[in-house]
C-alpha cells in the first residue's frame, strides 16, 4: 500500500465524521448565514476546537470576499487550502546528527510503541540507533521496549526497575559518544505517570540536563506522544508537559482508530507545535511523516 493510500485508509473514521457532512453542505449550497453556521458546527463537532474554528472561519470568509466567490465548490477548495496553510505554519524540524529525541507523554498513549517504530524508521535510513529505557517506574516497561528494540534491530540501554532514569540516559549518552560517527540517533523513552506530577517533571528536567551536559553538540528535540482518540484532552496534556520541557513536536498515535482526527487542526491552531509523525496502524512500519496536504485530502476528498 502506498503512502497516500495508507494515510487515506488510516483517516477513514475521521473522514466519515467530517467529509460526508461537508459534502452534503457543499452540494448545491448557497452562501447564506445558515451555510456558514452549519459549516462552523460541522468543524466544531469534528474535534477541531472552537478557538481554531473561529480562526478558520475568519480566514475563509476573507478569502471568499476577496475572490467574490459564489460557488460552493470553490469554497471547498479554499477551505482545503486554508487547512493546509494552518498545518504548515508550524515548521517541522530539519534533523542534524547526532540527534537525541526524548519522548514524553501520559501512560497508555503508545509511547513505547512509538519509540520502537521511530527506531525502525531511522534504522531504515541507515542511522545507528540507540534506545534509552528511561521509564524505570512502570513494571516490565524495559522488557516491552527490549522487544521493540529487537524487532527494529537497534541497541537498547536499560537498568533495573526503580533505577534512576537519568543514570540510564547518562549511560546511553556515553554509548553514543563512543560509537558516534556523525549519524547516530538516541531515542529516550520516559515514564508517563501523572499522579505524582511534580516528581515526573523534575525527572524530565534532570534527563534534559544530562543530555545537554553529555552531548553538547547533539541536536536535542522533545516530542510528546498523544493518543488521537482522546480528542481535545490531548491539548491539555501538552500544556502539562510544557511546564517542565519545551515541546518541539508531536507524535499522534492511533489516528486510524478514531473519528477525532480533527484534533490535528486544533493542535496546530492552539499550540503552535508541529505534528511530526502519525501512527496509522499496528505494524512497526506504520509511523508516517506527517503530510499536511495528504491529511487534508484524506479527511475532505469525496
Amino acid at each position: 500500500m502506498g503512502l497516500f493510500a495508507k494515510i487515506k485508509e488510516g483517516l477513514k473514521k475521521t473522514k466519515e465524521a467530517i467529509a460526508y457532512k461537508l459534502n452534503k453542505l457543499f452540494t448545491g449550497g448557497v452562501l447564506t448565514d445558515e451555510f456558514y453556521d452549519e459549516l462552523e458546527e460541522i468543524l466544531i463537532t469534528s474535534d477541531i476546537g472552537a478557538e481554531t474554528v473561529d480562526t478558520l472561519m475568519d480566514r475563509l470568509k476573507k478569502a471568499i470576499d476577496k475572490e467574490h466567490v459564489r460557488d460552493t465548490n470553490r469554497v471547498r477548495e479554499l477551505l482545503k487550502e486554508i487547512l493546509v496553510d494552518l498545518l504548515e505554519e508550524n515548521e517541522l524540524p530539519e534533523y542534524s546528527y547526532p540527534l537525541v529525541i526524548m519522548l514524553s507523554g501520559v501512560n497508555g498513549v503508545g509511547k513505547t510503541t512509538a519509540v520502537g517504530k521511530l527506531a525502525k524508521k531511522f534504522k531504515k535510513q541507515g542511522k545507528t540507533v540507540t534506545i534509552a529505557a528511561a521509564d524505570t517506574f512502570r513494571a516490565a516497561a524495559s522488557d516491552q521496549l527490549t522487544v521493540w528494540a529487537e524487532r527494529a534491530g537497534v541497541r537498547i540501554i536499560k537498568h533495573s526497575e526503580g533505577a534512576d532514569p537519568a543514570a540510564v540516559v547518562f549511560d546511553a549518552a556515553q554509548s553514543l559518544k563512543s560509537k558516534s560517527k556523525g549519524g547516530d540517533v538516541l531515542l529516550i523513552d520516559t515514564a508517563g505517570r501523572l499522579h505524582n506530577k511534580k516528581n515526573l517533571m523534575e525527572e524530565l528536567k534532570k534527563i534534559a540536563r544530562v543530555v545537554s551536559r553529555e552531548l553538547p553538540d547533539a541536536m536535542v528535540l522533545n516530542y510528546i506522544v498523544l493518543d488521537a482518540t482522546t480528542g481535545q484532552n490531548a491539548i491539555a496534556q501538552v500544556d502539562v508537559f510544557n511546564e517542565a520541557i519545551d515541546i518541539d513536536g508531536i507524535i499522534l498515535t492511533k489516528l486510524d482508530g478514531t473519528a477525532k482526527g480533527g484534533v490535528v487542526l486544533a493542535i496546530a491552531g492552539e499550540l503552535s507545535v508541529p505534528v511530526v509523525y502519525v501512527g496509522i496502524g499496528e505494524g512497526i512500519d506504520d509511523l508516517e511523516d506527517f503530510d499536511a496536504k495528504a491529511f487534508v485530502n484524506g479527511i475532505m476528498d469525496e
